[in-house]
């Protein structure tokens, strides 16, 4: 597949997510959508992974159910989708719209407290 830039990259991240259904998307509040090249080293050792593992997108914040109306939030929660390693395993940009928004929809997941494991369980690892 041709080399995408990130500004279409970031098109098609866009209509991945409005493909996304409302009941998902609407519950999301204070959760930004960020797209980065790729998972730097020190990311995956912090999350154990080997450094040839793939790693398409990360939730980096306080799962919803952990929230509380008496903390402060300064940071919103985040969604990051490495644009390297989704290009790397899809050959069109229907792969690439899809394979994102599996990737969002695994990641909000995480948002509501799923843990790798219990996504594995679902069908969703």
């Amino acid at each position: 597949m041709r080399m995408i830039g990130i500004r279409e990259f970031r098109k098609i991240a866009a209509e991945a997510l409005s493909k996304i259904p409302e009941e998902f998307l609407e519950k999301l509040e204070n959760v930004e959508v960020w797209v980065e090249e790729e998972p730097d080293p020190e990311m995956l050792e912090e999350l154990g992974l080997d450094p040839r593992e793939t790693l398409f997108g990360i939730y980096q914040g306080l799962p919803r159910g952990e929230q509380s109306f008496f903390q402060a939030q300064v940071l919103p929660n985040r969604i990051t989708l490495f644009r390297r390693p989704i290009l790397e395993v899809c050959q069109n940009r229907d792969e690439i719209q899809e394979q994102i928004r599996k990737t969002v929809i695994h990641e909000i997941a995480h948002h509501f407290g799923f843990s790798e494991k219990r996504l594995r369980e679902l069908g969703y690892g």
